[in-house]
């Protein structure tokens, strides 16, 4: 059981702490709105890589090989979805500024706790690379192939805790970032690098397709 506990938590991490578009999205998210938005947003990536643990306990070993049959156009469909994260990101920084000096956050559907959670969840799990991972974790000896229900079921969990504990902390360095940064300038600087670090992840995604 240790095992398996252990193992989870390498998973997890392994496959949150890695900075790319989510984790780029999910700061800049918090600094524009607060910690509690990014949390749920947070969790929801976490979610999905617990989804993702689960498929590759469960049936990764048939999984993985169709998914790699696939990688082209899942690729593309990723490219989408970054150009997508990268639009959402930029948007604050061509807002119109009120009379005050400050600019409004946005009425977008993921500024609510529920509505981030959402949002994410269904952002990472249109990645199914992941499972890919998982499973290529499980086929080489991560976790036993005669592994019983009860470790199978504590490494889904450990790499959801171990997910859900890293996206925290990215949370609360975009609350930390946004305390920072609470200017109209600040605000639109932070929404304009995060909008085009993504959206050249979004290009050499394409470039390598």
């Amino acid at each position: 059981m240790t095992a398996a506990l252990v193992a989870g938590l390498v998973a997890g991490y392994a496959i949150a702490i890695p900075v790319g578009a989510i984790a780029v999205y999910l700061v800049t998210l918090t600094a524009r709105t607060r910690f509690a938005v990014g949390a749920a947003a947070g969790l929801g990536t976490a979610t999905a890589d617990g989804v993702y643990a689960t498929v590759a306990v469960v049936a990764g070993a048939v999984v993985a090989p169709f998914v790699a049959s696939i990688r082209t156009p899942l690729t593309w469909a990723s490219v989408a979805v970054l150009t997508f994260l990268a639009w959402r990101t930029l948007r604050p920084a061509f807002q119109r500024v009120v009379p005050d000096g400050a600019t409004p956050r946005p009425a977008t559907s993921d500024t609510t706790p529920v509505r981030a959670y959402a949002t994410l969840l269904g952002l990472t799990l249109v990645n199914p690379a992941t499972v890919v991972y998982f499973a290529v974790l499980v086929a080489g000896g991560a976790l036993s192939p005669d592994a019983t229900g009860p470790e199978r079921a504590v490494f889904v969990a450990a790499a959801f805790l171990a997910s859900a504990s890293w996206q925290l902390v990215v949370a609360g360095g975009g609350a930390v970032l946004g305390r920072a940064l609470t200017d109209d300038t600040g605000q639109r600087v932070t929404a304009a690098v995060g909008g085009l670090v993504i959206l050249g992840l979004a290009v050499h995604l394409a470039i390598g397709a």
